[in-house]
Order: C-alpha cells, then structure tokens, then sequence
C-alpha cells in the first residue's frame, strides 16, 4: 500500500509540474503576442471639415458600432469583464484628461482603425479591425472628422488586461479572435469599396461585424468565447432555421429600426440593433439583399 501511495504521489507530483509548465507555456506564448511590434506603413485620407460630412461621420461611427464599445461622447467604456477572459477597456477619444485626443495623430487612428494597432506597434485587443481594414478613404475621412469634433470629455479608463486563463484561452481557441492585427494583410492594399446602392456588394461591405456573431457563413449557432448564457445567433441565410425569408425586406427593416416584428423582439444587449437602426432604408434593403444572396446554409453550419 505504501509503495502504491508512494508511486501515485510521484505520478500526480509529476501531473501537476507538467501542467504547471503547460499554463507557463501558453502564458508566455499570449505575452509575446502582444508585446510583437507590427512595423505599418499607413495611407493618409482627406478629412473633410463641412457639417454634412460631419454628420455623415457620425453616423458613420453609430452604425458601424463604434459609438457601442467607446460611448456616446467618445468617452471610453468596459467593453468586456469575464473573469475567465480579463477586462477589455476601450479608450477614451476625446481631449479630456485621460484621453487620447491630443495623443494621437491620424496616422495613429487610422493604423489603429484599419490594422487594429497601437501607436507603439503594439496590437489592440479584440479591435474589429478586420471589418475597418475594409473602410472606404471616404468613410474614414469622415469617422476621423466626427472624433475630432467632439468636446473633451474627463475619463481616465484602465489599460485592457487578459486574465491567466484569458492567455490560455487565447492560445488555445483559435476561432476566437483575441488580436485582430494578427488576421490583417498589412502589406497589401484593402480593396476598393462598392459604389452605394441596393446590391449585394454594397450589403457585404455593411454587415462585416455580423460575422463576429453569426460566423463566417452567416449561419449563427453558438458563439465562440461569449458567455455560456449568450443566446446563440440566428441563421442568417436562406437555410433551415432561418426567419429573414418569412420576415421579407420591410419586416427585416422594422426590426432592424426597432428591435421588433410579429412580437419577435431582439434584446439589444445581445444584438446591437440600436447601432443598425442609424443605417438608411437604403443602407438596411442592400444588407438584406446581400444575406438572401449567400448560399443557404442550416443554422449553426458556421
């Protein structure tokens, strides 16, 4: 009994010391995936300074869901706080004391916008650069317009920082995205934006954040990384499980504008509608064309 007890205790000894080296392992691994520095040649746009565009670059910042992560007044906000993942803080904006408005140049918001980079070449978590590496010059000529022009507001947000099992996490589920930068062509040029209008194209270039939740194929099912009591997002093809087809275009509008249709109600802490509502009918009709569009696929077929 003795020798089996004095047997198991070197095994389970020798379990512990090679988890231990496994967890230091992959802690290292996240420290230097975020200390890599990222050396990103980045192209100027015009920023216009009339009120149209101004506005434009508002909404702009609304619908694309900026204003959702960094606060109405540009303040800064806790974008996430999930023990098992750490704290995500986005930063203030503005000019006010603990801002970055007097910190960073346009070369700095837009390696930052587009490459999902700071400013000392270090990568920014959970950015959705992926979807802003897609903006028109024109689009983010007037997002950057629209920063400039709001007051300074005193906020001084906390650095983001991963919890130890957040740098597990991190190394180990690869289809969440924790660094953005690490997804984006630095070196090549993002292509062309669609022209405007009712097409297909158009709608894809809208709706690239819908990804983040409903998968690479638009199909939904459970989302990777969320918390377990996140709802799991709809299908948004054609395919079995799917209600755009019965809602149709008006219908698919209507919620979008209100986070409800036929007593179907969208909670908006889920499914950040309040941000698409700044879209035009317009802007909604060329989404829903472009998602009645992809192949249908069966719900969850991520």
């Amino acid at each position: 009994m003795k020798k089996f007890l004095k047997w198991f205790g070197i095994g389970f000894g020798g379990l512990v010391v090679l988890l231990v080296a496994v967890l230091a392992i992959l802690y290292g691994m996240g420290q230097s995936r975020l200390n890599k520095k990222y050396d990103v040649p980045v192209a100027m746009v015009e920023i216009p300074t009339d009120e149209e565009p101004l506005a434009e670059g508002k909404r702009i910042f609304q619908y694309r869901g900026c204003e959702a992560c960094h606060g109405e007044d540009l303040q800064g906000l806790v974008y996430l706080d999930n023990p098992a993942i750490g704290q995500v803080v986005t930063p203030n904006l503005t000019s006010g004391k603990g801002g970055k408005g007097d910190i960073l140049t346009d070369e700095d918001l837009i390696r930052a916008i587009k490459h999902g980079i700071r400013e000392d070449g270090t990568p920014l978590l959970f950015m959705p650069s992926t979807e802003f590496y897609y903006l028109s010059d024109a689009d983010l000529g007037k997002v950057l317009a629209y920063i400039h022009s709001k007051p300074p507001v005193d906020n001084e947000p906390q650095p983001s920082k991963l919890s130890t099992t957040g740098f597990i996490v991190m190394n180990v589920a690869k289809t969440i995205s924790f660094l953005p930068a690490e997804l984006i062509p630095h070196d090549q040029p993002a292509p062309p934006a669609p022209e405007p209008g009712i097409t297909p194209e158009y709608g894809e270039y809208l709706s690239l954040s819908c990804r983040v939740c409903h998968g690479p194929t638009y199909s939904g099912g459970a989302i990777p990384g969320f918390p377990a009591e996140w709802p799991a997002a709809p299908n948004l093809t054609a395919g079995a499980g799917s209600r755009l087809p019965d809602w149709g275009e008006e219908g698919f509008i209507e919620i979008m504008r209100t986070g409800e249709h036929h007593g179907r109600k969208i909670n908006p802490n889920y499914m950040p509608w309040k941000s698409y509502r700044h879209m035009s009918d317009d802007e909604l009709r060329a989404v829903y064309t472009y998602l009645m569009s992809l192949p249908p696929k069966d719900f969850g077929n991520r």
